[in-house]
């Protein structure tokens, strides 16, 4: 897990540092500058919004007595996209709005259900009680 973490802090930076460079050179330093604000101002808006949607979920799942599995997993993949969206970078710019897109977060939620379901048969999550 270790060498993942690393390899992404290295490669991710580097990807996204390319990415404005290029952009830079096809419409210009300014514009691209620009760019990267409006996206950032305009991603937490839209994060905001879909986030405050991805709490009233889950409290209507909670009064209603189900479990609100699906809906945390909305807010996680809410809360991810609203991140990548506040990092500097066109490609995870481009990942964290299809993360709060909702017709594209199932996508993501299934990916991160996935994930959990391994880590719970796999035994690696521990789940500690107070």
């Amino acid at each position: 897990m270790l060498k993942w973490l690393i390899a992404a802090i290295i490669l991710i930076p580097a990807i996204e540092i390319w990415g404005i460079i290029r952009v830079g050179h096809a419409i210009g330093g300014w514009a691209t500058f620009g760019l990267i604000l409006l996206t950032g101002f305009v991603g937490a808006q839209f994060a905001r919004l879909e986030g405050r949607k991805a709490v009233a979920e889950v409290k209507l799942h909670l009064q209603s007595g189900k479990p609100p599995g699906h809906a945390m997993l909305n807010g996680i993949c809410v809360l991810l996209g609203g991140l990548l969206l506040l990092m500097p970078g066109f490609f995870t710019d481009i990942v964290g709005i299809t993360m709060l897109f909702p017709l594209t977060r199932p996508f993501y939620r299934m990916m991160i259900y996935r994930w959990l379901e391994n880590k719970m048969r796999n035994g690696s999550i521990t789940v500690w009680r107070r």
